[in-house]
């Protein structure tokens, strides 16, 4: 059986679709591409069971449609499968109907955050084959397959026709072992395709890890990624200490991001990073992770930049309280800024993500948001940032209550892109989109350029400020202000 990994390019006057591995989908104005760590376990794991594997990503490889089209025709797949979002569902759906009238035999499956809320609307609307729910769809694709070549049992998570029914076999459980699971081949899943236009690395060549499934917090109540990973489960630390050495040995990289939704911490971080010192990889790649704030100690910052970690990623969110504990976030304004503090002193890069466009939020509490984040930037507490408008997608518990309470603009699914405010705010969507923007023009700043060229040591640090540049440029692009409803003003 040939199985395609595959990702449609999908064109248009919005920019580069970031869809891969991403908790939040966005155009780009500056191209980004993000390693997508569980299709190439899918591809890792198809490819060890004996199927012919192809990585087919139209969108990283920055193909034509019908070059997409024709290397789907010339390979010719048994199975095409396609990781899917909100707001280009539709989009996915229109691709299927053109690949099923060229590729007839073909069957398609569909998977992701959007399909595992609402597995049966791409069923209703599309004529793909099969929907894959749950974030373990590198093993349910696996079992898919062995079912069709083997008659293997189906899983439960998985949605199909049936005798002109839309069947199911029940609801998707996350009881996997990822401890068995084969370190990532990464040749076959093209991995230098996405080694070096990712704004998370200084140092080039660099890729991603995926110790854990996804946080252990997991209660964010905007996150996606909640949906896929209602249970979290991570990889021993040797594991992960084991996939570095090889990275580092056979593939030369110079920086690793692990992209878990929280990496775990206590005694595994402990462990982690006691391991990367005791093997010396902390002199030989830089080393970047997700973490939440509340759940490391100023020791845990100290041990952390000695092992090697540069970037540690916080989901900052908001600067007022209100907003934060209807998010579920579990901690206080004061304690962000104490463990910046923190983490900065010991020589890491924080980098923040905020988010606008809060129902209950007024122009004065988003505006809490800048200027917090806007100091942070100055004083080096933050390094980097990334700021979005808030999008509530399907099978959030924000995205029910605005439901319920009636805040939802559209669901034209096509408009959750963070074009434009989805939630009805008190703000108009225009000075929403500039608070977005004033964010980046912190960049611009004196105080914050000193600060960024104090900090220079070698030529690869003079690449990463310019790459940044270019990726602060596009941000501000991507919120603009004139960008209104599927077109520029």
């Amino acid at each position: 059986m040939k199985v395609a990994i595959a990702y449609p390019p999908l064109k248009g006057d919005k920019g580069v679709p970031l869809l891969s591995q991403n908790r939040q989908f966005q155009w780009f104005n500056e191209p980004t591409y993000i390693y997508p760590m569980v299709p190439a376990y899918a591809a890792t794991l198809l490819k060890q069971k004996g199927y012919e594997v192809y990585w087919i990503d139209g969108i990283a490889e920055e193909w034509s449609f019908e070059r997409f089209m024709k290397e789907l025709e010339r390979i010719k797949p048994d199975l095409i499968f396609m990781e899917t979002k909100t707001p280009v569902v539709k989009m996915h759906w229109e691709i299927i109907g053109h690949i099923k009238e060229r590729l007839p035999e073909s069957k398609v499956v569909l998977a992701g955050d959007h399909v595992t809320a609402m597995p049966e609307e791409s069923l209703l609307n599309s004529t793909v084959d099969y929907v894959l729910t749950g974030g373990d769809y590198d093993f349910l694709l696996l079992n898919l397959a062995n079912h069709i070549t083997e008659g293997e049992k189906l899983e439960s998570g998985i949605w199909f026709r049936r005798d002109d029914n839309i069947q199911n076999t029940g609801k998707f459980v996350l009881n996997h072992e990822l401890n068995s699971i084969p370190l990532i081949d990464r040749n076959q899943t093209k991995w230098e395709l996405y080694a070096y236009k990712n704004g998370n690395y200084c140092k080039t060549p660099g890729t991603y890890t995926m110790v854990g499934r996804d946080c252990w917090w997991g209660k964010c109540t905007f996150c996606s990624w909640t949906t896929l990973y209602p249970d979290y489960r991570a990889r021993k630390s040797d594991s992960l200490l084991n996939e570095i050495g090889m990275l580092i040995d056979e593939y030369k990289v110079k920086e690793i991001f692990d992209d878990t939704g929280t990496l775990p911490a206590g005694k595994w971080l402990r462990d982690f990073c006691s391991g990367m010192i005791e093997k010396g990889y902390n002199d030989k790649i830089a080393f970047g992770c997700n973490m939440r704030f509340g759940a490391l100690e100023k020791e845990d910052y100290i041990l952390m930049e000695k092992a090697g970690f540069r970037m540690v990623l916080f989901g900052l969110e908001s600067a007022n309280q209100k907003t934060l504990d209807r998010l579920n976030k579990g901690v206080s304004v004061e304690r962000i800024v104490k463990e910046l503090k923190w983490a900065s002193k010991a020589g890491l890069e924080p980098h923040i993500t905020l988010m606008f466009g809060y129902p209950w939020e007024s122009r004065e509490m988003a505006k809490n948001t800048l200027e917090l984040g806007k100091m942070l930037l100055r004083k080096g507490y933050a390094s980097t940032v990334q700021a979005t408008v808030v999008i509530p997608y399907p099978g959030t518990p924000l995205f029910d209550s605005c439901r319920k309470e009636n805040l939802l603009k559209t669901l034209d699914w096509e408009r959750y892109d963070m074009k434009e405010p989805i939630m009805i705010t008190p703000m108009k969507d225009e000075e929403l989109m500039g608070l977005i923007q004033g964010i980046y023009k912190v960049a611009f700043h004196p105080e914050f350029i000193l600060r960024k060229v104090s900090k220079i040591r070698s030529f690869e640090d003079i690449k990463f400020m310019y790459r940044a540049g270019k990726k602060v440029i596009g941000h501000i692009f991507d919120f603009s202000k004139k960008w209104v409803r599927g077109r520029y003003q």
